[in-house]
């Protein structure tokens, strides 16, 4: 059947899938290890190289390197993580206001137990969120609830601005204390973090997740603060007209920003239990009326999170064998010319269970042009014998469109 004009794009995001070499894996990482037949045959298929998603200056979260895989330079654009999600999450921001996350998190014995409670479930998280709204909001900060155990914070009169926030996910089995809030205004949201334990220590949510065996979200943790920022749309900048499917709000709002269609996905959570193949259903119908598709998945981010070989491991081979593949095979078939690009946005190795800014392997496909560099697996490796060698991942989007 003869290929088409209109080249259709697929990025395909595995989130903290990069690793370091494990020794019970025997030296291996977990990439080099997991069964990843589509991610191999596109390496081997196409060219491959490793990509700095996190610019110098900047830390190294998900907001930084996934606003720079979809093809925004953080140096022009980043202005905080929460913002982003506030967009996902409907709540408008005035110019002098600072959103936050919120994480719900476990202390235990004055230690940072858990960063997301057990991945308290939502409707959970609500209840809890608007307990919190009931009894502390103030003329000063308000509580939204989001996904899980995700949520938001927003000050105004720019409070906060100026606060040195830490990620909970950096401080596992920290004593708490030691990474409150500091700086200016940091007493205040020390003083909120403290006052969130006594509204929630004791909640019936808690005292059943307690019965129940569950880490208790006894805590909130306020970090990622920002303004609103300032995008350029995505179809002015790459002439593309383009959508998101992710669970997470923060990739969501990158996508609003960014003039992208934002695609909800019914059982889309964000772990292990998200709805993969609802994912790959969505973005394959999407692309009939779109040039471009992002597919976020967060699962292998959280298993490094949590230190969980297997966890990671089960979660790069579904990523594989139920978004990948089901995408690829579906690229193959259709009477368009498709390329794909498939990567991690950072290393989150399970040996730290936190993100680290070493550049990620990526490797791109295009159906119509066969174009080996002789990699043959896609694995941290593997892609530094790759043709395209280290590039800027904010330049990744626009070498591939115009390219």
């Amino acid at each position: 059947m003869e290929k088409g004009d209109a080249m259709k794009y697929a990025i395909l995001i595995g989130d903290g899938m990069a690793d370091y070499p494990i020794e019970k894996l025997g030296g291996r990482t977990i990439l080099q290890s997991a069964r990843t037949p589509a991610m191999d045959s596109i390496a081997a298929r196409g060219k491959t190289g490793l990509a700095q998603t996190v610019p110098d200056g900047f830390p190294p979260g998900s907001d930084v390197a996934n606003m720079s895989i979809l093809g925004y330079d953080p140096a022009v654009y980043y202005s905080g993580r929460a913002p982003l999600e506030a967009a996902s999450m409907g709540v408008a921001l005035a110019a002098d206001d600072v959103a936050f996350r919120c994480n719900l998190i476990t202390i235990e014995n004055g230690t940072i137990k858990d960063y997301s409670a057990g991945h308290i479930s939502s409707d959970e998280a609500k209840i809890l969120i608007d307990t919190l709204d009931s009894e502390l909001r103030t003329e000063k900060v308000r509580f939204y609830p989001g996904i899980s155990y995700r949520h938001l914070i927003v000050a105004g009169n720019n409070l906060g601005a100026e606060t040195e926030c830490t990620p909970p996910h950096d401080i596992t089995g920290e004593r708490k204390d030691s990474y409150l809030p500091r700086g200016k205004d940091g007493d205040f949201f020390s003083g909120l973090i403290e006052a969130s334990t006594v509204v929630l220590e004791l909640h019936p949510v808690n005292l059943k997740r307690v019965q129940e065996g569950k880490n208790p979200a006894n805590s909130i943790w306020v970090w990622g603060q920002g303004y609103a920022p300032k995008f350029t749309s995505f179809q002015e900048l790459y002439e593309k007209k383009g959508a998101i499917i992710s669970a997470v709000d923060l990739l969501k709002g990158i996508g609003i920003y960014a003039g992208l269609d934002v695609i909800e996905v019914p059982g889309a959570t964000g772990y292990l239990d998200t709805n993969y193949e609802g994912k790959a259903s969505a973005a394959i119908e999407a692309l009939k009326t779109r040039d471009l598709i992002f597919v976020h998945v967060e699962a292998p981010d959280e298993a490094g999170h949590e230190g969980s070989i297997d966890k990671k491991l089960q979660a790069i081979e579904d990523f594989d064998s139920r978004i990948v593949g089901p995408i690829l095979k579906h690229a193959e078939a259709s009477d368009e010319p498709f390329t794909i690009l498939v990567l991690p946005d950072h290393p989150t190795p399970v040996s730290i269970k936190t993100h680290t800014r070493d550049p990620i392997p990526f490797a791109v496909y295009r159906t119509d042009k066969a174009d080996s560099d002789g990699v043959e697996t896609f694995d941290e490796e593997s892609v530094k014998n790759g043709s395209m060698g280290l590039v800027k991942a904010s330049d990744l989007i626009g070498m591939l469109v115009k390219g």
